[in-house]
């Protein structure tokens, strides 16, 4: 794993989570949930976990075989297309910015960047 892709989740602010994380039993299949980002009102992403590289069993089986996988741990598996770096001209949230993050049957995310 390259280690630029671990910091960019690992800064203050980045990625954030919670309040609750939804237990895999309430999951009926992770490869069928629709995503979506907006920032500030406007739909950034949109995508399926049906298009992911990797299925989630995939991803589960590969990190088993290198670490002990614990009850609360997160995997985190990277991004839909649309993100602003990605964008021409590239796109950079600001101060004030509001993101929601979306997961069809688990709810939705509001983070204010500071």
């Amino acid at each position: 794993m390259c280690l630029d892709r671990v910091m960019l989740k690992g800064f203050d602010g980045f990625a954030p989570m919670g309040p609750f994380i939804t237990p895999s039993e309430f999951v009926p299949d992770p490869q069928k949930l629709a995503l979506r980002l907006s920032v500030n009102g406007q739909v950034k992403q949109d995508a399926n976990t049906t298009t992911m590289v990797f299925t989630v069993l995939e991803i589960i089986e590969h990190l088993t075989r290198i670490m002990t996988l614990e009850p609360g741990d997160v995997i985190a598996t990277g991004t839909p297309s649309g993100v602003g770096f990605g964008r021409k001209p590239p796109e950079f949230l600001h101060s004030g910015d509001r993101m929601v993050a979306e997961i069809e049957g688990l709810g939705s995310l509001e983070t204010v960047m500071q």
